[in-house]
């Protein structure tokens, strides 16, 4: 029996596999809504057989977008375009649904990758000024950043807040915390982008207050059975910068607060990272916060393939596995994973004609006849 496609359990949400869907931002909102790109792109998604797909990084604030174009939470009009996106999802898919919110901070009024992904500055048309802990821009040629003082950083919690909300009028399964890649919380858990000299810098009990402080907010504004969790980079890739040590730390203090799992990824808050890539590069930071912690974990990075998916579970490294652009070239993914690890996986009825004549128990409570 194939232990990728064992049921997990994080909070009080059961997922019907380990496979996970990764928050992969699609840059096509338009003021914050989604739109019919988000229709077929999610909606092909929810038909995968995964355990779970998280929702693209989705600002809670318009200054919190990475570009103009960011999926966003923080109006009326977002909420019931989202909503309707979400609706046609739960018609046709029992996937667990879950959102990752996040506030891009100083990498935030960006244009889109495919048209070079540099800044924004605030005077051109479709930019603003950026907020940060300090005000140290991510790339020497940019425009430094307004560093946050307290009326801000309420503001900020505050977001979050009235995004979580909206979150669970929508009725999603759970909430990820973006903490890492760079953006606003993971610029407060780094010395690189942290300079502070209050009681929000310096020390590692410093830098992790403020994210601890919007988790702590967020937890206590969404239903208490559905789990909310976070998403960390393990490391910058820069000596000097955030760590695995600051990223264990980080995780048991959540632990304590009631964080149902912890995502692990890396980098993104300095442009002179090295990363060492390699297949699973990053698996090692979650096999360590799964050992040292004790939440389930999700690793991320570089998994393809179903044989290495399921090596980690196998060897527990990890409780689950996310994918992002192994699922962007292969959406049935899940399918072709469970048929060639011998298990069975959730799919459409309207797809089950599909199903290959000598893996009759591939799709789960298929049965029909021919006509």
């Amino acid at each position: 029996m194939s232990q990728l496609f064992e049921p997990l359990a994080i909070g009080g949400l059961t997922l019907a596999n380990r496979i996970t869907i990764a928050p992969m931002c699609q840059y096509s909102a338009h003021a914050g809504n989604a739109g019919d790109w988000h229709m077929i792109h999610l909606g092909s998604l929810a038909l995968s057989g995964a355990g779970m797909l998280i929702v693209e990084a989705t600002a809670v604030s318009a200054e919190g977008r990475i570009t103009p174009h960011d999926l966003g939470l923080y109006s009326d009009d977002n909420e019931a375009a989202l909503g309707r996106v979400i609706h046609a999802m739960r018609a046709y898919s029992p996937i667990a649904i879950a959102i990752q919110l996040g506030h891009a901070g100083r990498k935030a009024s960006s244009q889109a990758p495919w048209d070079g992904g540099q800044q924004i500055a605030p005077d051109a048309p479709g930019g603003w000024h950026t907020v940060a802990p300090s005000a140290v821009p991510h790339g020497a040629e940019e425009v430094a950043p307004v560093a946050l003082d307290r009326a801000g950083m309420d503001k900020v919690r505050d977001d979050f807040v009235a995004a979580a909300r909206r979150a669970a009028r929508l009725g999603l399964d759970g909430i990820e915390i973006h903490a890492a890649h760079g953006y606003l919380l993971h610029q407060f858990l780094s010395p690189l982008a942290n300079h502070r000299e209050d009681e929000y810098g310096g020390s590692l009990e410093n830098r992790m207050r403020f994210p601890i402080e919007v988790f702590d907010a967020v937890r206590e504004a969404f239903p208490a059975q559905r789990p909310v969790w976070m998403r960390i980079s393990a490391t910058d890739w820069v000596p000097g910068g955030w760590d695995i040590e600051g990223t264990v730390a980080l995780s048991k203090a959540l632990k304590a607060r009631g964080c149902a799992a912890i995502h692990v990824t890396t980098g993104g808050v300095s442009p002179q990272q090295a990363i060492k890539l390699g297949p699973g590069y990053q698996v090692p930071y979650a096999q360590r916060v799964k050992a040292e912690v004790g939440l389930p974990t999700i690793a991320v990075g570089l998994i393809t393939e179903p044989e290495q998916a399921e090596a980690i579970i196998v060897n527990q490294e990890a409780d689950a596995v996310s994918l992002a652009r192994a699922m962007l070239y292969d959406p049935r993914w899940p399918w072709h994973a469970a048929a060639r690890l011998g298990a069975s996986v959730q799919a459409p009825k309207q797809y089950w004609r599909s199903q290959p004549r000598e893996l009759k128990d591939l799709f789960a409570g298929a049965a029909f006849g021919q006509r």
